[in-house]
């Protein structure tokens, strides 16, 4: 039995990251010709087409997302064993790391993670960028190398996860609004008008939802895309805002926040990051 091309194994997986033959060709610095043979060779070596198309771009076929996880884990594990062993000084490491936060995470824990990098780090750049939506293409490609976000019950092959910490929606108002006295109760916080926070525009949110198992609605007046604008407006206002305690926490001075007056559970904030950079000691 012939053996393999164990280099075919670069190929499939930069085919896999990236859902193209165009684009594994530019991650591995090939012409798009030489990429077409290469997946012609997989396809034989395989048995399975791997990428078909649909319209004007490739889908990976059910063999192929049955591969994606085990390939990265071989080339990974590959780079892993040809690095040199050598131990990281982070003290001399010059290195930036983009990461791509919710609305309010930078403000809140970026001073206490820079002044940790600056004692133990010093050549270490942090790079905020902004997280409007939830698709991981940016992390996948290689364009950021974190992300925070909020973990459903299912994940990607191609994402890792580590939990941070726990948070929760509270509601805040102004100093001064009729809730800062007397017990905040599900009348009372329905009967005010409320903000809404969606970065897609949506109507409708996670305090709705836990609402609706109580069979009532409240009066959304305001939607605005992050919690900073949210926690604005309230502040001359009087709506009440409803944004996550933790994830807010810097810009709430001087404001009432109050725990909700209803069940509504807890979410997880994560870590998230490409399986391929688990070996990278610079990334660990």
């Amino acid at each position: 039995m012939e053996r393999p091309d164990l280099n075919l194994l670069i190929t499939l997986d930069a085919l896999l990251a990236e859902g193209s033959v165009a684009g594994a060709a530019r991650r591995l610095r090939l012409s798009p010709s030489a990429m077409s043979r290469a997946l012609a060779r997989l396809r034989s070596a395989t048995g399975d087409p791997l990428l078909v198309r649909a319209g004007r771009g490739f889908v990976p076929t059910p063999r192929a997302t049955e591969l994606v996880e085990t390939v990265s884990q071989l080339v990974q594990d590959a780079e892993a064993a040809l690095r040199p062993a050598a131990t990281l000084a982070v003290e001399h490491l010059i290195r930036t790391f983009t990461l791509r936060t919710s609305d309010g995470f930078a403000e809140t824990f970026a001073p206490a993670l820079i002044a940790l990098l600056q004692n133990e780090a010093p050549g270490v750049r942090l790079r905020f960028v902004a997280k409007i939506d939830r698709d991981s293409k940016q992390l996948r490609d290689g364009s950021i190398d974190l992300e925070t976000g909020v973990v459903g019950k299912t994940i990607s092959p191609e994402v890792r996860a580590q939990l941070l910490f726990h948070d929760r929606f509270i509601g805040v108002v102004r100093s001064g609004h009729p809730l800062c006295t007397g017990k905040i109760t599900p009348d009372r916080y329905r009967a005010s008008n409320h903000i809404l926070v969606s970065r897609r525009g949506r109507d409708n949110g996670p305090i709705d939802d836990a609402m609706s198992e109580l069979g009532v609605r409240r009066n959304i007046v305001a939607i605005v895309g992050g919690f900073a604008a949210a926690l604005a407006i309230a502040r001359g206002s009087d709506l009440i805002a409803g944004v996550p305690e933790r994830h807010t926490a810097s810009f709430r001075n001087g404001m009432f926040s109050f725990a909700l007056p209803f069940p509504m559970p807890q979410f997880g904030v994560s870590l998230l990051w490409r399986p391929r950079m688990d070996a990278d000691p610079v990334h660990q």
